[in-house]
């Protein structure tokens, strides 16, 4: 089964074709990332417009990547939630309308959903299929917009078992970033620093949150008085302006030792869940932050997806998708397919 998965719910305007939700036969992904660099953050209008720039570019690269026509596609599946509205709308918009042009059946994902399954893709040119994770499973979902803990019995059954109180993990990478001066996105701008950087250097706190959930608002704070004392400047000094006294020292150190204390926080929370949950046969990493490097090597029996697919993709859209079908998920209607720019992945 062919399935062509599109997604705009952010900055990056992406297609793919994936055979039966594992194979992936191609995936094109447009960034926007140069453009919203210079503003520290993703202006949603800008990012509306130059989805509907690339859009149907970016599909047609993906059904010549994947060597096939319109008639080799049995379905389209679109991110139609979370997301920003704007880019959103462009996204379903453009399935609605190839789903009615070519008469293809139209499947609706949850961005989360895709994120998860992301962790079942390979790629066509590798020598052997490779294992899959096993059910029951815990997922650590890690993005810019999320951060959640999910209880897995079967594929397409979601239960949150954890979820952050107010920032998100990758939204906290962001924003002290931008304290130490470092350019957007955060994740990978804090991740290179902190090569040169030592992790032991400053002491930031973990969040005293019962149970399961995350908060990370609070280390972003602690981040911000650290460099104020650090540099003994009063807590009213700007935050904007802390990046002008720090040398390239503290802030490796700064990167390094804000890095060590968000990763020990999520592991401490998944620890925890495994042992709230001893039937776990398997654990997923997902989100952009999947990427990060010192993530994964204090998770090295847990699954993520390659680099590549950490980031938003196609490819996890049409996997998600395939997934769902073969769970029972019937197509929408194209003439009146919503979008929800906040909406629960157990909805």
């Amino acid at each position: 089964m062919l399935i062509l998965g599109i997604e705009t719910s952010c900055d990056e305007t992406a297609a793919a074709v994936v055979r039966d939700g594992v194979e992936i036969l191609s995936n094109v992904v447009v960034s926007q990332i140069d453009i919203f660099a210079e503003y520290g953050g993703v202006i949603p209008e800008v990012a509306a417009r130059s989805h509907l720039e690339v859009m149907l570019p970016v599909i047609d690269k993906a059904l010549a990547d994947a060597n096939c026509t319109w008639d080799d596609i049995d379905a389209i599946a679109v991110t139609h939630a979370p997301g920003l509205l704007g880019s959103l709308l462009i996204g379903t918009l453009t399935a609605r309308t190839l789903a009615i042009l070519h008469d293809k059946p139209l499947y609706a994902v949850h961005h989360l959903k895709s994120h998860v399954y992301a962790n079942w893709l390979f790629n066509d040119n590798q020598n052997s299929i490779p294992d899959f994770p096993l059910f029951p499973l815990l997922a650590l979902v890690v993005s810019g917009g999320h951060t959640q803990i999910l209880y897995m019995r079967g594929h397409n059954q979601f239960e949150i078992v954890g979820t952050t109180r107010d920032d998100a993990v990758g939204e906290c990478f962001d924003k002290v970033a931008k304290i130490l001066g470092l350019p957007y996105p955060g994740g990978p701008s804090i991740a290179k620093a902190a090569l040169e950087g030592d992790a032991n250097k400053y002491r930031l706190p973990h969040p005293k949150i019962e149970g399961l959930d995350f908060s990370f608002s609070g280390l972003k704070t602690a981040v911000l008085r650290a460099v104020q004392k650090e540099l003994g400047l009063p807590i009213s000094h700007p935050s904007h302006d802390l990046k002008n006294h720090l040398n390239p020292e503290q802030v490796a150190d700064f990167a390094a030792s804000f890095q060590k204390t968000a990763v020990d926080i999520l592991v401490e929370k998944l620890q925890l869940a495994l042992e709230k949950y001893p039937d776990i046969q398997s654990v997923v990493v997902a989100g952009g932050v999947s990427a990060n490097k010192v993530l994964r090597e204090a998770l090295p029996e847990a699954y993520f997806p390659a680099p590549a697919l950490s980031g938003d993709n196609g490819a996890m859209v049409a996997a998600a998708c395939y997934f769902e079908i073969q769970s029972g998920a019937e197509p929408v209607n194209p003439y009146s397919l919503n979008i929800y720019p906040r909406i629960s992945i157990e909805k």
